[in-house]
C-alpha cells in the first residue's frame, strides 16, 4: 500500500523559495543548506563556551620574583604544572601593584625561564602541604577545530557561495551553459488581446498561429504546416512585447520568455549552448511557444565584427539557425521574437522557413490611437468633457508608449490639483508635457531675452500661418520647456504618409521664420536659431541627395551610407561622386534654405503689423493657440486671460478647434509655391514638429 503523495486538503503548498518561475529546490540542497546552518551555529557555541568557561578567565599574571618571594613565605597551596607555565592558588591573597594601581591576587599564573626539574623540590621545602600536578602540553579538540577546520570552512562556503551567485541560484556549479527561461505560469495576471488595441492587423496573424497550436488538423487536412516562427517589427513603444504578453494570454499552451542579451556571455560557446537548451526545453513542453524579446542581440548580421568567424556572437546565431529550421524537427515549437531594428539581422535569420512571417507594428492611425486611450482610461474616472477621439486626432504620430504615458500625467496631475476625475483640461497639458517637454518654470529670463524668444516663436508661427501647406498650428509659447527657451508646435491634420515638395519647402520657410524675424525686428543675429538651421539644411539635403528634388541635378540620388552593424547606426557616406557634382550639391544646398530663408523674410515684412500684435498678446499672454492667433490676425483684441481653474471648461471646446483644419486666411497677399509634382518620400522629422530655441540642439540621426 503506497500513501498518496498528494497535498492534503486544506494545507497550502510551500512556496518555491527561488521564485515562482524557479524549478523547485531539490532534497539535497536543503538538506545542505540545513547542514550548514547547523555547523555555523555550533562553531559560534564553541567559540562562546571557549571564552566564557576557561579556567584562566580569573587568573593574574605575576612575576616571577613575586612568585618566588612566596614560595619563600610558604603561601603557594596548590600548583598545575605545564612545561614553563605554572598556574596556582595562594592560601593567602596578596596584594600587587602595576601600573599604579593596586589588585588582589588569590589565583595567579607565572612564566618560567626555562624548565627547572628541581622545582618541585624547592617548593615542598617551603611549602609541605602544597599540591604540584603536572599536565601534558596538549591542545583542546576546540581549539584545533577553530584554528585549522574552521578557516578551511569558511573557504569552502565562500566558494560555494560564489559559484551559485554566478549562477544566479543555479541547482549546480559550472552549468553556464543551461538557458534559464521564464515560464509563465497560470496563476500570474494574464494579459489577453483585449488589452492590445491600435495593431488589429498583427492581432489577426498572431491569432491564425493560435488557433494552430489549438487546433491544427483545422489547417493540416488542407496542407497547410505550422509556421516556424512570426518576427515583430516597429519603432520603439508600438506594443510588440505587449502583444507577445496577450499570445502568451490567449495561447493556453507553455510560454517561454527569454531576452537575446542572455545568450551572450564572457565563456565562449555558452551562447550556442544556451541556445540549444532552451529548445530542449521546448520540446519537452511542445506544443509551446518560445519568445525572443530584442532579437537584435544576437541575431545581427555575420561577417560584420572584428571577432572572426569564431566570434562569440555568430557561434550563438549559427546555432539558433540550426535549431530553427535544421535536420532536427521542432514540431509544435514557435518561436516569437521582437525587434525595433530589422536592418541589422541576418539575411539567412529572416528566411522563410525560420521566421515565416514578419508581421509590422506600426505607429497606431486615429482609429487605433482613439482604442489605446480607451485601453488605458478604461479603469479612470473620466470627466464629462473629455473626448477620446478629439484626443486620438491631436496626436498623430505618438506611438502605444506614449499614449499611456500620456493617461497617466493627466491622472497624476488630476491628483496634484485635487481633481475628483481627470478633466479634458489635464489631458490638454498632459499631452503638451508629452510632446513639448516639462515647464521650467524656475528659469527666469530677462525682457530682452524673453522679447527676442517671443518674436521668435511668432516668426516661425506667422509662416506656418501663412502659408497654405504647412501643419496647423497647435500652440505657441515663450515658457522654457525641456532644453527650449520657446516652442512653436504644429500638428498635421491627419497621419501623413508621403511629403509632397509644396509641403516640404512651406515647411521649410517655416523654420527659418524665427531667423527671419530676429533679423527683421532687432537686425542682429542670435544662436537661438542654431536647431532651425540644422534641421532646414538637413531636410535640403534629403532633398537633393535623397529623394531627387533638385530640378538643377535631377532624380538622381546622390551618396550611399555606410553601417556599421555592431554599432547600428551610420558611421560615414561614401562619395560616389564628382568634385563638381558635389559642388553643385552644395549650391543645391544652399540654394534652397536661402530661397526659404528669403521666402519667410518676405512674408513677415508684408505682414509686420501682424507680426507685432502677436508677439506683444504672446508675452502678455505667454502661451498662445491656434484660436488665439486667428483673433489676432483678425485684428481683434484677445479676451481676458482664463484661470486655471476655470479654463477646463473650455478645454475640451479649444481643443476640438484646434483639431479641425485650421483658417490660414490673411489679408496679406501670398506668393504660392511653383506646382511641383508630388513625390512620394519618408519623413525627414516627425510628425508633430516643434521649433525649440535657446540652446545648442542635440544632434539626432534623421
Amino acid at each position: 500500500m503506497t500513501r498518496s503523495r498528494e497535498p492534503r486538503k486544506g494545507r497550502r503548498p510551500r512556496p518555491n523559495p527561488e521564485g515562482p518561475n524557479r524549478p523547485p529546490v531539490s532534497f539535497f540542497s536543503r538538506t545542505f543548506r540545513t547542514f550548514s546552518i547547523w555547523i555555523i551555529l555550533f562553531l559560534i557555541v564553541a567559540v562562546v563556551v571557549n571564552n566564557l568557561a576557561g579556567g584562566d578567565r580569573d587568573r593574574q599574571e605575576i612575576s616571577l620574583s613575586e612568585f618566588w618571594a612566596q614560595v619563600e613565605s610558604g603561601n603557594i597551596e596548590s600548583i598545575i604544572a605545564v612545561e614553563k607555565e605554572l598556574t596556582g592558588e595562594f592560601h593567602s591573597s596578596i596584594t600587587i601593584s602595576a601600573n599604579g594601581r593596586s589588585r588582589n591576587v588569590q589565583h595567579f599564573k607565572v612564566y618560567l625561564l626555562s624548565e627547572d626539574p628541581e622545582l618541585p623540590q624547592k617548593i615542598w621545602d617551603k611549602n609541605p602541604d602544597v599540591e604540584i600536578r603536572a599536565k601534558p602540553a596538549g591542545t583542546p579538540w576546540f581549539n584545533i577545530l577553530l584554528s585549522w577546520w574552521l578557516p578551511i570552512l569558511i573557504l569552502v562556503g565562500l566558494w560555494f557561495f560564489l559559484i551559485r551567485q554566478m549562477q544566479s541560484g543555479g541547482s549546480a556549479a559550472l552549468r553556464f551553459g543551461k538557458s534559464k527561461p521564464k515560464v509563465l505560469s497560470e496563476s500570474a495576471p494574464k494579459t489577453t488581446f483585449k488589452d492590445v488595441a491600435g495593431a488589429d492587423e498583427a492581432k489577426q496573424e498572431l491569432q491564425e498561429i493560435i488557433e494552430f497550436l489549438r487546433d491544427p488538423k483545422k489547417f493540416q487536412r488542407l496542407g497547410g504546416r505550422i509556421p516556424k516562427g512570426a518576427l515583430l517589427v516597429g519603432p520603439p513603444g508600438t506594443g510588440k512585447t505587449l502583444l507577445a504578453r496577450a499570445v502568451a494570454g490567449e495561447a493556453g499552451v507553455p510560454f517561454l520568455t527569454i531576452s537575446g542579451s542572455e545568450f551572450v556571455e564572457m565563456f565562449v560557446g555558452v551562447g550556442a549552448s544556451r541556445v540549444r537548451d532552451l529548445f530542449e526545453q521546448g520540446k519537452k513542453n511542445a506544443p509551446c511557444i518560445i519568445f525572443i524579446d530584442e532579437m537584435d542581440a544576437v541575431g545581427r548580421q555575420r561577417g560584420a565584427g572584428l571577432g572572426g568567424g569564431h566570434d562569440e556572437r555568430e557561434q550563438t546565431l549559427n546555432q539558433l539557425l540550426v535549431e530553427m529550421d535544421g535536420f532536427d524537427s521542432n514540431e509544435g515549437v514557435i518561436l516569437l521574437s521582437a525587434t525595433n531594428r530589422p536592418d541589422v539581422l541576418d539575411p539567412a535569420l529572416l528566411r522563410p522557413g525560420r521566421f515565416d512571417r514578419q508581421i509590422v507594428v506600426d505607429r497606431p492611425d486615429v482609429r487605433g490611437r482613439e482604442g489605446i486611450l480607451k485601453v488605458h482610461t478604461k479603469n479612470k474616472p473620466l470627466g464629462d468633457d473629455v473626448k477620446l477621439k478629439t484626443l486620438a486626432q491631436s496626436t498623430p504620430g505618438l506611438a502605444g508608449a506614449d499614449l499611456a504615458n500620456m493617461v497617466n500625467e493627466a491622472a497624476l496631475l488630476a491628483a496634484r490639483r485635487d481633481h475628483t476625475e481627470i478633466s479634458m483640461r489635464d489631458f490638454e497639458d498632459a499631452k503638451d508635457k508629452v510632446m513639448m517637454g516639462a515647464e521650467r518654470k524656475s528659469l527666469l529670463l530677462s525682457e530682452e531675452d524673453k522679447k527676442i524668444t517671443a518674436y521668435h516663436e511668432i516668426g516661425h508661427a506667422l509662416v506656418g500661418w501663412l502659408l497654405p501647406n504647412t501643419d496647423p498650428i497647435h500652440k505657441v509659447t515663450v515658457i522654457p520647456r525641456g532644453r527650449a527657451l520657446g516652442q512653436t508646435h504644429f500638428v498635421p491634420e491627419g497621419d501623413r504618409h508621403t511629403l509632397n515638395k509644396d509641403y516640404l519647402l512651406e515647411s521649410m520657410a517655416a523654420m527659418m521664420g524665427g531667423r527671419a524675424a530676429e533679423t527683421l525686428v532687432f537686425d542682429r543675429l542670435t544662436t537661438g536659431a542654431a536647431h532651425d538651421i540644422q534641421n532646414a539644411t538637413g531636410l535640403a539635403r534629403k532633398m537633393v541627395c535623397e529623394w531627387g528634388m533638385s530640378e538643377s541635378l535631377g532624380p538622381i540620388q546622390f551618396g550611399k551610407k555606410e553601417e556599421l552593424i555592431f554599432l547600428g547606426r551610420e558611421i560615414s557616406q561614401h562619395k560616389d561622386f564628382s568634385e563638381k557634382t558635389a559642388e553643385a550639391i552644395d549650391d543645391a544646398v544652399r540654394g534652397l534654405v536661402v530661397n526659404a530663408y528669403e521666402q519667410a523674410m518676405d512674408l513677415l515684412r508684408k505682414n509686420e503689423d501682424a507680426l507685432h500684435r502677436l508677439a506683444a498678446a504672446l508675452l502678455d499672454r505667454e502661451v498662445l493657440d491656434a484660436e488665439d492667433i486667428a483673433v489676432v490676425m483678425d485684428g481683434k483684441e484677445l479676451g481676458p486671460k482664463e484661470e486655471e481653474d476655470d479654463a477646463g471648461e473650455n478645454a475640451a471646446a479649444k481643443a476640438e478647434k484646434r483639431t479641425a483644419p485650421a483658417s490660414k486666411s490673411t489679408n496679406s497677399e501670398k506668393t504660392p509655391p511653383p506646382a511641383w509634382d508630388e513625390e512620394p518620400g519618408e519623413k525627414p522629422f516627425p510628425p508633430e514638429k516643434s521649433s525649440q530655441d535657446g540652446e545648442p540642439p542635440v544632434p539626432k540621426d534623421s
